[in-house]
């Protein structure tokens, strides 16, 4: 099934500009500057003084899944060149190791066991690096309504919490 159109605005906090022209949108802001083309999909995107809509027709409706995990080992690396290394996957021996994407990194949270927190500018480089964790621990052959082992994004959120 898909929604006919679908309009989307987003609210832009002070001390960030965003531009906008030919489908092209450079986000300026105290952390950086992120650039994105999106010259491949069919949408209008248009800036108003604060907020940046955007309007797409014939989006599929798609439902967000939450499963639980059981506990895994994760051993990660700090830095630059940050990765993540999963071990004791289902029982086995093998070391997955999955290396960050660049301007993202990763952690142990100090507050909840078994959770990692991956950080970065650019929400592509962020969301292609937790994808990437998520797809190594892919159960293959098995029930997977049985056996829920696995890494799964659980929250999404800013850096920056809103006043409102």
């Amino acid at each position: 099934m898909k929604q006919i159109v679908v309009n989307q605005s987003v609210k832009v906090p002070e001390g960030v500009s965003v531009t906008s022209k030919s489908r092209r949108v450079i986000v300026r802001g105290p952390r950086g500057v992120l650039r994105r083309a999106f010259r491949h999909m069919a949408i209008d995107i248009n800036v108003v003084d604060p907020v940046l809509s955007r309007l797409k027709n014939g989006i599929p409706i798609q439902d967000e899944k939450c499963v639980r995990s059981f506990p895994i080992n994760c051993v990660t690396t700090p830095g630059p060149n940050s990765k993540v290394e999963v071990r004791n996957f289902l029982g086995e021996k093998y070391i997955r190791s999955v290396r960050m994407s660049k301007g993202v990194t990763v952690s142990n949270s100090t507050k909840q066991k078994d959770e990692l927190i991956i950080e970065g500018n650019s929400i592509e480089a962020v969301s292609r690096s937790a994808a990437l964790i998520q797809q190594s621990t892919t159960v293959k052959n098995k029930d997977i309504r049985k056996f829920l082992d696995g890494l799964y994004v659980s929250e999404k959120t800013t850096v920056v919490a809103d006043a409102e």
